[in-house]
């Protein structure tokens, strides 16, 4: 058996031992992993001090390993601190990054704030564009503008129409089909590197990133895990048998996407924040994969599986119950995808491309 696989299975079963099924990997499970004591295990907050010491360290030309284990934080976190808080011209200072964290908290402490501003702002785009609260706060966003979350701004349209307001008239579906999440983001999943880290050519230009969701059942009974290649829109899609436990989730991706790592043909993987995805760390570290997450209520961030699951319920419909489609149905449909003539490939399966891909980066291998 793939010791990598068997890395997963053995996390899997210490958690059976413990009569318990973690959604999230334990601490003594991350240390497991990752080969580190408890002491790195601490949160991502960096003080001034460790500010200070990471700059003087990049002046002396130290790694950011090596700047990781001086300031006793992941190497993740010294590398999202540098791209977040540097210069324009890719200097960091201590002085200028703690200035950028200060105004960033200060901002994330007004959106819990409900001031009549967003009130306004809300208001102005419901009712004159007709934008749902998910436009509206990832537009907010992009603008740096505070705002309330999703969930806040739905509250506060409930709020005006028991008090004979007309705002919810103005959502898609006058909030008639509007529920409320159960479980899926119960809580935020640890360690997660936001999309604003990912390469750039990651966005489909480049073979090998996958983004990958998971399709549910009517009454949430059922599960199908999907993925699809960004630049060949090679699709997979695989039935989970037990739910969607974080582990079984696990399970699937690293074998959905085994065979192919050694083609060069998994680079990275976007995903969203549901608890499903919990053991993100688990599949990269099988997977020698860089693993990304969008940001909440932002799907938009993840289009390509968006759009491929719409396509996946041509097929599974959304009011059949999965059991009533076979591990070969579910493989008809995926092949029935990859060999459909896509107008985004000139015309081209998505199949073709892909194995075409992997035929020239094997070449490129080989030459080299």
């Amino acid at each position: 058996m793939d010791r990598t696989l068997s890395t997963i299975q053995h996390i899997i079963q210490r958690s059976r031992e413990r009569k318990a099924l973690p959604l999230a990997p334990t601490e003594a499970d991350n240390c497991y992993l990752s080969g580190r004591s408890n002491e790195y295990q601490d949160m991502s907050q960096l003080t001034a001090q460790q500010r200070y010491t990471i700059a003087q360290l990049l002046k002396q030309g130290k790694t950011q390993k090596e700047i990781a284990l001086t300031i006793e934080k992941d190497k993740s976190v010294v590398s999202r601190e540098i791209k977040r808080n540097s210069n324009k011209d890719g200097t960091y200072t201590a002085t200028e990054a703690q200035m950028k964290a200060d105004k960033r908290k200060r901002r994330l402490r007004s959106y819990r704030t409900f001031t009549s501003e967003m009130e306004r702002i809300i208001k102005l785009f419901l009712t004159k564009h007709q934008w749902s609260p998910e436009q509206i706060v990832g537009h907010c966003k992009n603008k740096d503008i505070p705002m309330v979350s999703v969930e806040r701004i739905y509250q506060f349209i409930r709020e005006d129409k028991e008090c004979d307001g007309s705002l919810y008239k103005h959502c898609r579906h006058s909030l008639k089909h509007r529920k409320r999440s159960v479980g899926k983001n119960a809580g935020p999943i640890k360690d997660r590197t936001f999309i604003d880290d990912r390469p750039k050519e990651a966005n489909g230009e480049r073979f090998g990133d996958w983004e990958l969701d998971l399709i549910v059942g009517p009454n949430n009974q059922g599960a199908m895990v999907t993925l699809v290649e960004g630049n060949t829109l090679m699709t997979l899609i695989r039935k989970l048998s037990n739910g969607k436990k974080a582990e079984d989730v696990a399970n699937a991706v690293y074998l959905m996407l085994a065979p192919y790592r050694k083609h060069n043909a998994v680079l990275t993987i976007t995903t969203d924040n549901g608890s499903e995805f919990a053991l993100h760390k688990e599949i990269a570290k099988a997977l020698n994969v860089d693993i990304y997450f969008a940001h909440p209520y932002c799907s938009w961030e993840k289009g390509c599986i968006e759009n491929t699951n719409k396509l996946i319920r041509q097929y599974i419909k959304k009011k059949v119950a999965f059991n009533n489609y076979s591990t070969e149905e579910v493989r008809r449909v995926q092949k029935l995808l990859n060999n459909r003539p896509r107008k985004k490939l000139n015309f081209l399966t998505p199949g073709q491309l892909f194995y075409q891909k992997i035929d020239e980066t094997n070449s490129v291998a080989f030459d080299s």
